[in-house]
């Protein structure tokens, strides 16, 4: 990506140097007049229809037009694509399911209002799973959404819709949010920047005070780091009345390019935590990055949280209840028959929870996120694959299939994607970085992880990777860069 050499050959942008570009790239051009937000915004919409038709990333038609942002942000005039939820006041939103129609935000969420702030403008709505809850976008109402790396594979979830577009050259930056991996995941599929902020780092509002229990963190995948950075400099700090508070970054802002060492050793674990397989192609990319780690001076130890797994799927089982509990508590219930299979049985069991079974799950969440802070006093960083697997084949993750109670769902899911769902109960900030392929060509993901409030050494970290492992000449085979 060189803005100045477009600048300096003419003025315009053409569909694949856009799909090449980051956030930071498109506001240097707008805001040098090289070129109108009106024309990137044109041009945004033609990769995001010409991305989509490939991998049918989007939930809905996009906008007529742009909504409403500050031209004179940080990212004034560059484009986004919001995840399917209750987002921006007067979209419509049915979070991937055939059971939910004709529902419309009612306000902005906290977020959204920074996003508008910052300058970011709003084109359309990315597909996700039904209500969210699979590692796999492949929602019944909206059909697959496949990987630009591989049409026959799948992009993870639950932000796999903003992934896969993001990947494809459509969008610099994509929302997306997380509760157990879903920033990460598809950001690992899709070969792409994923960060999960610390718990009360960004805000969550108003409509929610404590999404899923305190795991859920809103953000954005991106192309760069360096826009990771700048985001969340631009949106961080908590909303009126929010529960959570995660310090200052701007006080960390100077640093986030030094290359100080932590004094703490940076650990690195590549066997699953969860009882499931690694596919050694993802072992042998996150080891490679642990040794590159080594070799600029950090101390490298082999270690991993002391979890007991049993606890991290009852507290993952709080998440869903709390996921459900919405359309539950509606005034009008969804169709319980026409919602997927895994969806159905969710509502099913938490209709049926009582108090005292959701205050063991709580129970659960307190020790395991004990245990996870407790490692991150005696290590820096973690580094961990993102997901255990390449990209899976479609209906791997097959959500409309019967027989799974809530607990076999998730243990499925954490079988194949074991790394990500104790920072979401913990809290944490941690972030996947596209730092290899298979030999197939599929992108493979390693996860940094950092102790709560982190971002700074955990972004420091991160732009060093992407400055000597970089991926921003990496193009989809089926992506328009």
């Amino acid at each position: 990506m060189d803005a100045e050499a477009l600048a300096c050959q003419r003025a315009g942008v053409e569909l694949n140097e856009y799909a090449r570009f980051d956030g930071i790239d498109l506001r240097a051009l707008i805001g040098r007049g090289v070129v109108s937000a009106a024309e990137v915004q044109a041009v945004a919409r033609e990769a995001i229809e010409t991305a989509n038709a490939t991998v049918n990333g989007l939930a809905q038609p996009l906008f007529e037009q742009g909504l409403a942002h500050d031209p004179d942000g940080p990212y004034g005039g560059v484009p986004l694509l919001l995840k399917d939820g209750p987002m921006a006041e007067g979209v419509e939103f049915n979070v991937g399911s055939r059971a939910l129609n004709g529902i419309r935000a009612r306000h902005d969420s906290d977020l959204m209002g920074r996003f508008r702030a910052a300058g970011l403008t709003a084109l359309g709505v990315t597909s996700v799973p039904e209500l969210a809850l699979s590692f796999a976008t492949e929602p019944l109402r909206n059909g697959p959404t496949r990987n630009p790396w591989d049409l026959e594979r799948g992009v993870g979830g639950s932000s796999g819709g903003a992934a896969a577009l993001v990947a494809a050259g459509a969008v610099p930056i994509a929302h997306a949010n997380d509760s157990a991996g879903s920033i990460r995941i598809p950001a690992s599929c899709c070969g792409v920047v994923g960060l999960k902020p610390s718990r009360g780092r960004v805000p969550t509002g108003p409509d929610s005070a404590d999404p899923a229990f305190g795991a859920a963190a809103e953000f954005a995948i991106t192309r760069s780091v360096r826009d990771a950075q700048r985001l969340l400099l631009a949106i961080q700090g908590p909303g009126v009345g929010d529960k959570y508070e995660a310090p200052s970054l701007r006080t960390y802002a100077e640093k986030l390019g030094a290359d100080g060492r932590p004094k703490r050793p940076v650990a690195v674990s590549t066997g699953s935590w969860s009882g499931g397989a690694v596919d050694p192609e993802v072992v042998a990319v996150t080891e490679r990055a642990a040794r590159l780690v080594e070799e600029w001076g950090y101390h490298v130890v082999p270690a991993q949280p002391r979890l007991d797994w049993d606890d991290v799927v009852q507290a993952a089982v709080a998440e869903v209840v709390a996921i459900a509990a919405p359309f539950l508590n509606a005034p009008r219930r969804p169709n319980i028959d026409q919602l997927e299979a895994v969806s159905r049985q969710i509502m099913i069991e938490a209709d049926a929870l009582s108090a005292m079974d959701l205050m063991r799950m709580l129970d659960a969440q307190n020790r395991v996120s004990r245990q996870v802070g407790a490692f991150f006093t005696e290590h820096e960083l973690l580094i961990t694959p993102t997901f255990g697997q390449l990209p899976l084949p479609h209906g791997t993750l097959s959500s409309d299939r019967p027989g799974y109670t809530v607990e076999s769902w998730l243990r499925t899911l954490f079988d194949v994607g074991p790394f990500t769902v104790p920072f979401n109960l913990g809290g944490q900030p941690a972030i996947s970085l596209p730092l290899g392929a298979s030999a197939s060509g599929l992108p493979i993901g390693v996860q940094l992880v950092a102790a709560y409030g982190r971002e700074d050494l955990l972004l420091r970290v991160a732009a060093r990777f992407e400055r000597e492992l970089p991926w921003a000449d990496r193009i989809a085979p089926h992506g328009i860069g």
